[in-house]
């Protein structure tokens, strides 16, 4: 349950109802918000006095539903936005890691010549063999940062575990928690005390109900700028690497508040199918593409096969400006 207390609530009554109702207790436009295991379905009478309004839910997917709140929250990426009355598409691209000044260099250069804002890259790797590429970590933080500077980029790069959150909180415009990392309470929490933007990929096991409360872990804590990212699921399939889950997607338009981010590239894990995949998704009328581009996918420290160069993302990118007019959809 969700409740809206009355704004004259003494201090002393909102801990009394919290503390009863075992409530995380949230202070947002001027209100205090109370959220309560969906178990709990009636307030004791003695309290109804002191609520404004209140929603009862059948499971703990709260304050991500559309039953509490029917617009989609408004995500603003530096100079640009999301979500909201916004009709815009946000294509994020960049190569799966930072591995050099060059290659980064390269990559914002050809971002900016396309008339793209975002740059995403890995610094800090979750993979899965100790023996691969792990990322570059500060120094490729700091890498993106130069970047950032130079052309007015937000960064997206992602948070591998709770031991260097602090510092892609500091550098990042956008914190991306990973698949590997969506069950990370530790990551989790420290996101929902930040205002930054957090991109919240699925867990690649994971049902849509774990996955959206994974985002209330981080909306309970007091960040609302969340952005949800479907990027394929485990199934019995093993000729892609992952299958991309759009029936889901249109769960989470239908049901959810978030804006929701496409990850064709992780989905397919083969650059043959990326655009393809890439098309379909613009088609689903959603918030973002996330596409792994890098200048030279031959030479790429990780997921080569996915990543695409920069005249297959021409390409793609061209044909997508038509869908996405198709969609009355605007590419930002």
């Amino acid at each position: 349950m969700i409740i809206h207390l009355k704004n004259d609530v003494s201090k002393a009554v909102k801990h009394e109802i919290a503390a009863k109702y075992e409530a995380v207790e949230l202070f947002k436009d001027d209100k205090t918000i109370l959220i309560t295991p969906c178990s709990l379905k009636n307030i004791d009478g003695k309290y109804l006095e002191y609520i404004d309004e209140s929603w009862v839910f059948d499971n703990d997917i709260q304050l991500a539903s559309k039953k509490y709140r029917s617009d989609i929250q408004e995500i603003k990426i530096g100079n640009l936005a999301i979500g909201g009355q916004h009709r815009n598409t946000i294509i994020i691209i960049g190569p799966c890691g930072v591995e050099s000044e060059e290659q980064i260099e390269l990559t914002a250069d050809f971002i900016n010549k396309c008339g793209l804002h975002t740059l995403r890259a890995g610094s800090f790797k979750p993979r899965t063999s100790p023996y691969s590429f792990q990322g570059m970590g500060i120094e490729g933080l700091k890498l993106l940062a130069g970047m950032r500077d130079k052309y007015g980029f937000p960064i997206v790069t992602e948070v591998r575990d709770s031991s260097h959150i602090d510092a892609v909180i500091e550098y990042a415009d956008v914190i991306q928690i990973g698949a590997k990392s969506m069950y990370d309470h530790g990551i989790l929490r420290k996101c929902g005390k930040t205002n930054k933007p957090i991109l919240l990929k699925r867990g690649f096991g994971s049902t849509l109900q774990e996955f959206v409360q994974a985002a209330e872990f981080i909306l309970s804590g007091g960040n609302q700028n969340v952005m949800l990212c479907e990027r394929g699921i485990r199934t019995f399939e093993s000729k892609t690497r992952f299958t991309l889950d759009l029936c889901g997607v249109a769960y989470l338009k239908a049901n959810i508040n978030l804006p929701v981010i496409l990850d064709p590239s992780h989905a397919m894990g083969y650059a043959y199918g990326v655009p393809d995949l890439a098309r379909a998704c613009m088609a689903m009328d959603v918030d973002g593409l996330l596409i792994e581009v890098h200048p030279d996918p031959s030479v790429a420290k990780s997921d080569a096969s996915q990543q695409l160069n920069h005249d297959e993302f021409k390409l793609l990118f061209e044909s997508l400006k038509h869908i996405a007019k198709a969609v009355n959809r605007n590419i930002i």
